[in-house]
């Protein structure tokens, strides 16, 4: 780490947090300043600096500011469950031809309600005289094709 460029920026992007000797930078550094979380700009012996990413841990982990594991958990959910729908109606008068399809409403209303509770909701259903003054089916799906989330 001594032979880097002054202010060289390490980070970890795909192993373990054993890839970069954090420890040895802690014990051999002259000082240490907390840029901002998860950023830390290292003096080391020779003058020179290292700035340092989520201490040496996953970056895309340590300092996402995009997607939390919450949305993360909504788009792999909804990936799976395509995934599924494709696989179910494989072999079926329902089979989906190759092209690009717009996934049924169901998909995103079963995705969301998966994830309701840790938002601390709870999901009613819709009685028969609420679907019909709707105008919908009491499973759903609540939304048109056409409508966009």
């Amino acid at each position: 780490m001594e032979l880097l460029p002054n202010d060289a920026i390490v980070c970890n992007v795909g192993h373990f947090d054993c890839e970069i000797d954090v420890k040895w930078l802690n014990q051999n550094a002259v000082s240490k300043d907390t840029i901002k979380p998860q950023v830390d700009r290292y003096l080391l012996k020779n003058g020179r600096h290292i700035i340092l990413l989520a201490e040496g841990r996953l970056v895309n982990l340590g300092c996402a500011t995009g997607h939390p594991s919450f949305v993360m958990s909504n788009s792999f959910t909804n990936q799976v469950l395509a995934q599924i729908e494709l696989f179910t109606k494989y072999g079926t008068d329902k089979q989906y031809t190759v092209g690009l399809y717009v996934l049924p409403k169901t998909l995103d209303e079963e995705v969301a309600a998966l994830h309701l509770a840790k938002l601390g909701v709870k999901l009613t259903k819709l009685t028969e005289d609420q679907a019909n003054y709707l105008g919908i089916p009491v499973n759903g799906p609540f939304k048109p094709d056409h409508y966009r989330y």
